[in-house]
């Protein structure tokens, strides 16, 4: 059955350049928007993106240079913010209404977070772009996905990955023995050590009986097939 309410997570650096040193590759993000757009046009579909900041500022590498964490993490805080309008401004030149909500306040340039104004947004067809992660340092917008979908009652949380199908017994990038797991539990990938998110994102899923969809993002059909019920990357579910 087609998800109704779905919170997609997608890593900074799915907005960058690969062939260049620019952060926000402008023709990247207008072809994500184009197929998040084509997908929302079904009927009930309500959406919610979680953007991660790791193309611009990361806060385990301040940390790393002598930035204090906590300053650093509010950082890469204020990158997802630069993420979000960006993205939303590709998503509405495909005529598609959309809202950042921010867990930092900066009325200026977008609403606060507040869950009862994200719901209604959703509910009149918004695409609904969460930035500041949780508005907390040392928590990973992986965590702010896990949260905001655990808080907004969405069936599902897609992980997008960047050219790996979904989740593997090692990576497939370093090991060519390693196995694809079409579908496993919320425990045995705890058990084993496999990295969908970050643990106490992965946690607040398990607790919540929240699933989890990884997938390709670089493959511009999977959201459209997830979005119809296909089954597309791992499933992750209790």
């Amino acid at each position: 059955m087609a998800p109704r309410r779905l919170v997609l997570k997608m890593s900074g650096e799915a907005l960058a350049s690969s062939a260049s040193d620019e952060a926000i590759d402008v023709a990247m993000v207008d072809r994500l928007a184009t197929e998040i757009a084509a997908a929302c046009v079904k009927d009930g579909l309500e959406l919610a993106i979680v953007i991660g900041g790791g193309n611009i500022w990361r806060g385990a590498t301040g940390e790393s240079a002598g930035i204090d964490r906590a300053t650093s993490d509010t950082m890469g805080m204020l990158g997802t913010v630069i993420n979000a309008l960006a993205f939303q401004d590709a998503l509405e030149k495909h005529d598609q209404p959309t809202r950042v909500l921010s867990a930092l306040q900066m009325p200026a340039v977008a609403e606060p977070y507040i869950r009862r104004r994200a719901i209604r947004h959703l509910e009149k067809g918004r695409i609904v772009i969460f930035a500041a992660g949780i508005g907390n340092p040392f928590f990973t917008t992986d965590t702010a996905a896990a949260l905001r979908a655990a808080e907004l009652h969405a069936e599902i949380i897609l992980m997008a990955k960047n050219r790996v199908e979904g989740v593997y017994t090692a990576d497939p990038r370093v090991d060519p023995n390693a196995e694809f797991i079409p579908e496993i539990t919320h425990k045995d990938a705890l058990t084993r050590g496999l990295q969908v998110m970050d643990s106490t994102a992965f946690a607040l899923c398990m607790d919540n009986n929240l699933p989890i969809i990884v997938f390709n993002m670089a493959d511009g059909r999977n959201i459209d097939k997830i979005v119809s019920g296909e089954r597309v990357g791992t499933l992750v579910r209790t």
